[in-house]
């Protein structure tokens, strides 16, 4: 299985580099397909991974554990269970500061960000003008006149770039920060609650998915928002970055917690039917397409005031060609870029992402098909080392997403 996972990991980082699409945050277990190690950016817990027998591998231009000293199957198997630790402080963190903050955002994403509450996100993305997704963000409103952005690592160059480009262009009461001074922790499981319960005062029954609180964790002070990447219940806490060994070492000195790497944290995403940007998400694909239509506000469906409304509102009136579907399938797990086949072996599509679930011990994949052939039941066949096997469209979640959303 661990052979398993690192050869697909490296085919995808070698995908990520051809044609003309930019470089994008794949799993890579090969220092060839980037600079020399002295270019990979480090986090403030990389000497604290290695320690604790990390394994280090370039992501997104940083060095990042893809796993620890228990395999990828045993640490995606114990978060399901218990709690487990993700270091994802290579995620870049965005404030935007003003009167004009949402009405200027609301201008790049498609989500409702208006009609959010203070202390509530929600996920969206960022739009170009052909309504294809620039990156996929958490935008949560932590007041009136502030709002907080997590974008994908692989993104981030060309996401704040983007964003610079229309804050140039626009006169009004906005300031964009970027929180290069904070790491970013992800507590992870149905235990994590427990874990994070006693080294707040807050009320965490009281917070629940979607929303965030400021707080101190053991006196260091962070946002704590109740999210995730993993389909549990969970926590990803934005702390300042000299403290982020502190709090580690605190969460790990718990004997239900253990560190987990990118490697199960791939399969967690996955059995959860999450997208992973430059897999299954990129700036040729639509919200409509991907199956996130529901990201796109009810109140912004009144004038699709955002970068690519026309296109995507011309898609919702008359439908569009492919969707993204959940595959099971039988043989060798299907890899990104397996042809997908109709019951004649004509090809209908292509994978996005795949893996062998170890929760469910079956392959799994996402990949987008022709639409009439995306209803759950469908049977398909994908393509791996050039011989075609089974596979039938299934309903995803592929295992039951248990976010918290009160007692």
């Amino acid at each position: 299985m661990r052979r398993q996972v690192a050869s697909s990991l490296l085919r995808c980082a070698s995908a990520a580099g051809v044609g003309t699409k930019p470089a994008v945050p794949c799993l890579a277990t090969s220092t060839r397909l980037f600079a020399d190690d002295a270019s990979l950016k480090k986090t403030p817990l990389y000497d604290f991974h290695v320690e604790h027998g990390g394994k280090m591998v370039p992501f997104a231009g940083w060095s990042m554990p893809i796993q620890y000293k228990d395999s990828i199957i045993d640490s995606t198997l114990h978060c399901r269970n218990s709690a487990s630790l993700f270091d994802v402080s290579h995620m870049c963190g965005v404030t935007l500061k003003g009167k004009d903050a949402i009405p200027w955002i609301e201008k790049l994403v498609v989500g409702d960000i208006a009609g959010l509450k203070d202390g509530t996100g929600t996920l969206s993305v960022l739009t170009n003008e052909s309504g294809g997704i620039i990156d996929d963000t958490i935008v949560t409103r932590i007041a009136e006149d502030e709002l907080y952005l997590v974008l994908n690592a692989g993104c981030r160059d060309k996401d704040l770039a983007h964003l610079r480009k229309h804050l140039d262009d626009f006169s009004g009461d906005l300031t964009l920060e970027v929180m290069d001074d904070k790491s970013l922790l992800a507590l992870q499981g149905p235990q994590a609650v427990d874990v994070l319960q006693p080294l707040v005062k807050e009320d965490l029954s009281k917070l629940y998915f979607g929303s965030l609180l400021k707080a101190e964790v053991k006196g260091v002070p962070c946002y704590i928002a109740r999210s995730g990447y993993t389909g549990e219940d969970g926590f990803e806490l934005s702390i300042p970055a000299d403290r982020a060994v502190d709090l580690a070492t605190a969460f790990v000195s718990d004997d239900r917690v253990r560190l987990c790497g990118l490697g199960p944290r791939d399969s967690l995403r996955l059995e959860a039917g999450l997208c992973l940007y430059g897999n299954d998400l990129n700036e040729d694909v639509t919200p409509v397409e991907a199956g996130l239509t529901w990201t796109i506000g009810k109140r912004r469906r009144e004038d699709f005031s955002f970068l690519g409304g026309e296109v995507i509102k011309r898609q919702l009136a008359d439908g569009v060609k492919q969707r993204r579907v959940g595959l099971l399938s039988s043989g060798p797990p299907a890899r990104q870029h397996s042809p997908i086949l109709d019951g004649e072996g004509r090809t209908v599509g292509e994978i996005s992402s795949g893996a062998h679930s170890p929760c469910l011990k079956k392959n799994v994949a996402m990949g987008y098909v022709e639409k009439a052939l995306g209803k759950a039941g469908t049977e398909l066949k994908v393509v791996v080392r050039g011989k075609p096997y089974d596979a039938v469209v299934a309903k995803m979640p592929f295992v039951p997403n248990r976010y918290y959303k009160g007692a």
